[in-house]
């Protein structure tokens, strides 16, 4: 029936009551809400930088992942772990396509406004290079292309899902072999393409991988796009092995997470996170002293699983503050809703970003996208192959399609921007990023709501 007069549920349905009733949070109680989604933004930054990006760390040494290889893969799934949660439970729980308008609502996001954050919140200066970028915007096209032609009769049916799991499967085989792919591209379109030895020499002067090196401990030799993906020149190796070893001798004085900081403003922040600091020091292993060193895995999975919680609590909060300041469902999920849900990719982008780490947060930005269609794909897959094999998946709103031709746009675009700004993030390139944003934003939610088109969405029982 809701199929049938085209409405969609609302936001907070998908989410428990609040323990304030409706009249109550416009007495005042909306004040709140708003301090829980201040502290949740502080928890993910705490959980990203203390936890997350030093376990991504060790991992792409364990690997000799390149940075944009580690971006696209690890960082991309790990961040995108809320997306994942939010598509089955669309799926499974609701059985709406919240999972989808959320994480095609949050791409354009990822796209367009964490490209702004890193360029305007770093002040950094970080090179791109062009193989990366082009690797991750393509794997990215086909996939919303793909999703395009699924969602076009609205029903999803197994064999289409399973081609979604296929495309990733593919673009994982191509990072597998991402370094002599790019070997026999140089060789093939360097004479045209200056921009490939121009990103690598830019490259090769960038700061370590994430932000927990202090600058005065030995820094591991960056990996070029040259080198064959485990440090084979003899110089690189022998300076990655005394690096090591220079950190397993400082790894047991790292800083403890409760020394308080000198600064009077990073003080206070400190005592008002030490609730969340302690909670996160008990349930997870810090990678960063000798001790938990080996448990980086761990660190890795313990501090995904916070940081979709974390997120889910943020969207909720998100959620019903919207709900309570009017804020029409439409809108809610094409901003408030998808910016929410790309929170972990945000802060790790901008953290990495400010360390002239570039590919990674650009790889991470284009990765996390293609890991939230494999995010569709499996429980699309999981529902139609295994348990409802009577029937497809219907998915129910009118404005997917614009979405998702806006995303094949964004990404042009955003390449476009790259390109004309020299292969670099900087302030320029965020401004742009910010208004290609607004641009695409508004034009979303002007279809959504029926302005510019003639399928208007409203929520149901309104």
């Amino acid at each position: 029936s809701e199929n049938g007069t085209g409405c969609v549920r609302p936001s907070s349905s998908e989410f428990p009551e609040g323990f304030f009733t409706p009249q109550e949070r416009k007495d005042g109680g909306i004040v709140i809400y708003f301090l829980i989604i201040l502290y949740m933004f502080l928890a993910v930054s705490i959980v990203c930088d203390d936890y997350f990006l030093p376990s991504l760390e060790i991992i792409s040494e364990c690997l000799g992942l390149s940075q944009d290889v580690a971006g696209a893969t690890f960082m991309a799934a790990g961040s995108s772990a809320p997306e994942l949660v939010t598509a089955f439970l669309g799926v499974f729980v609701t059985k709406g396509d919240i999972g989808v308008s959320t994480i095609l609502g949050s791409a354009i996001y990822n796209l367009l406004g964490i490209s702004a954050a890193c360029g305007l919140f770093s002040s950094v200066v970080s090179r791109l290079s062009c193989w990366p970028l082009f690797r991750d915007c393509l794997a990215y096209t086909i996939s919303v292309a793909a999703v395009l032609v699924m969602i076009s009769d609205n029903r999803i049916y197994w064999y289409e899902s399973a081609s979604l799991l296929l495309i990733y499967g593919c673009y994982i085989l191509v990072l597998c072999f991402d370094i002599k792919i790019n070997q026999y591209l140089m060789k093939k379109f360097s004479p045209c393409c200056t921009c490939f030895t121009k990103a690598m020499e830019g490259n090769a002067e960038q700061q370590p991988l994430v932000g927990w090196r202090e600058e005065s401990r030995p820094l591991i030799c960056q990996q070029s796009r040259t080198d064959s993906g485990i440090f084979q020149d003899e110089l690189d190796y022998s300076q990655l092995s005394t690096s090591l070893h220079g950190l397993d001798e400082i790894s047991e004085d790292h800083p403890s997470v409760f020394t308080m900081p000198e600064a009077d403003m990073k003080r206070i922040i400190w005592v008002l996170s030490l609730p969340i600091i302690t909670l996160l020091y008990l349930t997870i292993p810090d990678c960063r002293r000798q001790f938990w060193r080996n448990w980086f895995m761990v660190t890795f999975l313990i501090s995904a699983a916070w940081i979709s919680a974390i997120t889910y609590v943020l969207v909720w909060m998100i959620t019903i503050a919207g709900e309570t300041l009017g804020i029409p469902e439409s809108v809610m999920g094409l901003t408030l809703l998808a910016a929410g849900t790309s929170v972990p990719d945000t802060v790790a982008s901008v953290l990495v970003a400010r360390k002239g780490n570039g590919d990674m947060a650009m790889s991470n930005i284009v990765g996390s996208n293609v890991f939230d269609m494999l995010c569709l794909g499996i429980p699309w897959f999981i529902k139609t192959a295994f348990i409802n094999t009577s029937g497809p998946i219907e998915v129910n709103s009118s404005g997917l399609t614009y979405t998702a031709i806006s995303l094949i746009c964004s990404v042009v675009f955003i390449s476009l921007a790259v390109h004309l700004n020299g292969w670099k993030i900087d302030k320029k390139l965020g401004a742009i990023c910010l208004v290609l944003y607004l641009i695409f934003t508004i034009l979303s939610i002007l279809y959504e709501l029926g302005i510019i088109g003639n399928n208007p969405t409203r929520v149901c029982g309104n």
